[in-house]
């Protein structure tokens, strides 16, 4: 497993403006998801491409190259669209390697460069994508491969904290007068880059970046919400977030029709604000019941799910044998929907031609008031109370 700094650069902008919710986060386990696994396997490959295309290899370690590309093309994740983002990412760092190279002969490219920034933040280090350093110029360069959340290189302190630790590891051997940091998001079609002169990055190291990890490493300071709650790992019970939405929850709307326009736009902030802290919580509730850790009140009951179809072919050929028209169950070259085939055949037709091969899977566990007519789920811990493991 790759170890993590408790301040980390990707973790700065909560460390930084919630400075005790670093230690507040310290206990609870790292999660992942197919999103965060793709990101994964899409920075392998550009890696892999880049190391092939800009640094100098020989003949084993092209080989080695090819190897993990073959592994890379086996992956799951891997895919037409993942091969053309990485592609275009690779095209714009290459590019600016050789802007690099022309402003110095001697300019080096450093691929998954750990950079050391602990003279600011304690114990503080991380992993730089890319970097690029010539004379006058230090570039970083980070690659995001989602395309949920846009991101900017403008004001983030992820890429200004890389850009700090590779001053520090390198500013001796080069003369660097402004950093520049990088964000390539090439499934949104976004290169953003942010410039700073030498001396603005360290002294906001200095104003803002040491201070700050100075509390975060102690666990001290004051909590506080904001945009940077978004990935923190206890947004959905901190409850410094939670008085702060309850403010906005305590304000006395006035009726929506008696409002002006201004108002309405105002409050409109607010109500997304409340929506995204209202689902925070909901997750974690639901995952604290399907952990054995129920919420008074309140009981996890099977969701709603959607019938489907288990075998369309058995189904078509089911319906083939009647004398229907194809076109009373079929849509070009496509089964129609359970709805549409209930409606054209008739519920009793509908269940004698079709009933073996309709399903109806379990429904997402959902939280629901003690009162709701559902019958209670079983907890994973419920699943396997009385059971002997040994």
């Amino acid at each position: 497993m790759m170890k993590h700094a408790l301040l980390g650069a990707s973790k700065a902008g909560q460390w930084l403006n919630c400075p005790p919710s670093a230690r507040l986060q310290e206990s609870v386990p790292e999660s992942t998801s197919e999103y965060a696994e793709e990101g994964t396997v899409a920075h392998a490959l550009a890696e892999i491409k880049l190391r092939s295309r800009i640094t100098t290899c020989n003949s084993k370690q092209r080989r080695a190259l090819v190897a993990e590309y073959d592994k890379i093309k086996a992956n799951k994740f891997y895919g037409k669209e993942m091969e053309q983002a990485i592609q275009v990412y690779v095209d714009q760092v290459e590019e600016r390697f050789m802007a690099a190279k022309a402003r110095s002969s001697d300019a080096i490219v450093l691929l998954e460069e750990h950079l050391d920034y602990s003279e600011w933040v304690q114990e503080g280090f991380g992993t730089g994508d890319v970097v690029l350093i010539s004379d006058g110029v230090l570039e970083v360069i980070d690659l995001k491969y989602g395309k949920g959340v846009p991101v900017s290189a403008f004001n983030n302190p992820q890429p200004r904290i890389y850009g700090l630790g590779a001053w520090g590891n390198y500013n001796y051997l080069y003369s660097i007068d402004e950093v520049h940091m990088t964000i390539i998001q090439p499934r949104l079609d976004s290169i953003s880059t942010d410039i700073m002169p030498v001396d603005e990055l360290l002294a906001w190291a200095e104003e803002v970046v040491r201070p700050a990890g100075v509390l975060a490493f102690a666990g001290e300071g004051d909590f506080k919400s904001g945009d940077h709650c978004r990935w923190c790992k206890v947004k959905g019970n901190c409850r410094a977030r939670t008085d702060e939405n309850m403010k906005a929850l305590a304000h006395e709307f006035q009726d929506p029709a008696l409002m002006s326009n201004e108002e309405i736009g105002s409050i409109l902030f607010i109500t997304e604000q409340l929506k995204a802290w209202a689902k925070d919580v909901e997750d974690y509730a639901s995952t604290q019941a399907l952990n054995g850790k129920p919420i008074p009140q309140w009981k996890l009951v099977e969701g709603r799910s959607n019938r489907s179809i288990s075998d369309k072919d058995a189904a078509i050929a089911s319906l083939k044998k009647t004398e229907l028209k194809t076109s009373v169950y079929l849509k070009p070259e496509e089964l129609l929907g359970i709805g549409e085939l209930e409606k054209s055949l008739g519920k009793k037709n509908f269940g004698l031609l079709l009933g073996p091969w309709i399903v109806k899977p379990p429904g997402k566990p959902t939280l629901a008031p003690e009162t709701d007519k559902r019958p209670e789920m079983n907890s994973v811990e419920g699943d396997f109370k009385g059971e002997d493991f040994d």
